[in-house]
């Protein structure tokens, strides 16, 4: 028997769940600062923090789309057993996960409706190392401007629009749909 997809989980699951979501709840109300997420050991080539949010965000109620090389058996086997999440397409996705690059075309994915804003995807973007800032971030939960690293233009019409979560290695920032971003 494969151990692969059963390893990797939380070994505590209720505190380490708990602190990953006080972390990724920090970061979405504070665009642009990262946080260190720890306690998910997934399969390569998925970084800790990316399966942390994944353990953390996802039940089986919970549609996720993996984009590019993570649409692999032993991704699929490892979400199943630990979340129970279904995989999905693109358009039925309320989490995708993958490459900036692997994740387009990003008009694919819900960005909500008027009367249900928060029916939108989430993105769950990797990129491999924590790269310079290269934009400019405004709006809530920011007290001036702070420089951050923004993968690339994404769909927004606030309330309506597309949330991302950026991960490297163990560390995750966010990027909310309500920030305002100037590239440099």
């Amino acid at each position: 028997m494969d151990m692969q997809p059963i390893s990797g989980g939380f070994a505590d699951a209720p505190r380490q769940s708990a602190l990953a979501f006080r972390a990724i709840i920090d970061v979405m109300s504070r665009p642009g600062q990262l946080a260190t997420l720890q306690g998910a050991t997934p399969p390569a080539p998925l970084s800790v923090a990316a399966g942390t949010v994944i353990l953390t965000l996802a039940d089986a109620n919970t549609g996720i789309h993996l984009a590019g090389d993570l649409d692999s058996p032993a991704l699929r086997q490892w979400i199943a057993f630990h979340t129970g999440a279904p995989i999905t397409t693109a358009d039925r996705a309320d989490l995708a996960i993958g490459t900036w690059a692997d994740l387009h075309p990003l008009d694919r994915y819900r960005t909500g409706t008027a009367e249900y804003p928060d029916r939108s995807a989430t993105l769950i973007v990797e990129l491999g190392e924590t790269p310079a800032p290269n934009a400019s971030l405004t709006g809530p939960g920011i007290k001036d401007r702070i420089a951050a690293f923004v993968p690339g233009a994404r769909p927004t019409s606030f309330p309506l629009g597309l949330d991302l979560i950026l991960t490297a290695g163990a560390q995750v920032s966010a990027l909310p749909r309500s920030t305002q971003v100037e590239f440099a």
